[in-house]
């Protein structure tokens, strides 16, 4: 079934999403703040996130900009539902990389219409995007060491530097060190980053 998160600080509202997903065959999952949000996605993994912008402690812009930093959140369709409809409020949030910006009150056939034109554009990309993880080799060509690739590679896959040291059975401190290495080699700066270069080589080899 396909997981929607609702990320909504308002109660009523919160729940009349969930409503309206679960008649349509969706399964919502809801938190009602931004800092549950975040975790709810990282255990979670939704298929696609609504998201409220004002919200207090953790707003809806920092949300998205903590999913997209965590290479296993930050391909997840991320939708704003929210209040803030000026055109500086929109261009805001779509430059922060949000696949769409609806405003509230928001009827139930653009919510919906908007849900759907997001999960299929997922759908493709996944047919479309399916990197080779049986080899870290050609991750070599990127100018790393065998055991950068190694670590590059595990990375690509939402490994942590613990999981990566128990795998390679190394110490963290000594997957972080290559990590560090590795992003000074790409020209990247974070995980992220390196991640979508490491998935890019490996859809091409």
């Amino acid at each position: 079934m396909t997981k929607i998160l609702i990320i909504e600080d308002e109660p009523s509202m919160r729940a009349n999403l969930a409503d309206i997903l679960e008649l349509e065959g969706f399964l919502p999952i809801v938190a009602a703040n931004g800092e549950e949000g975040v975790r709810r996605a990282r255990e979670q993994q939704p298929d696609l996130i609504l998201c409220d912008i004002l919200m207090p402690d953790m707003n809806g812009y920092a949300v998205l900009e903590s999913l997209h930093a965590e290479p296993s959140t930050m391909r997840i369709p991320f939708v704003f539902l929210t209040a803030k409809g000026e055109r500086s409020d929109v261009r805001e949030g779509m430059e922060l990389g949000a696949e769409d910006y609806l405003i509230k009150p928001v009827r139930v056939d653009e919510l919906l219409r908007a849900i759907g034109i997001r999960l299929e554009r997922r759908r493709q990309q996944k047919e479309e995007f399916k990197p080779e993880f049986k080899s870290p080799r050609p991750l070599e060509t990127l100018g790393l060491t065998p055991r950068e690739a190694e670590i590059l590679f595990w990375v690509a896959q939402g490994k942590t530097n613990f999981e990566i040291g128990t795998i390679l059975q190394i110490s963290p401190a000594t997957a972080k060190k290559h990590l560090e290495n590795i992003y000074g080699k790409l020209g990247t700066e974070n995980r992220a980053s390196a991640t979508l270069r490491a998935l890019e080589t490996l859809a091409g080899a």
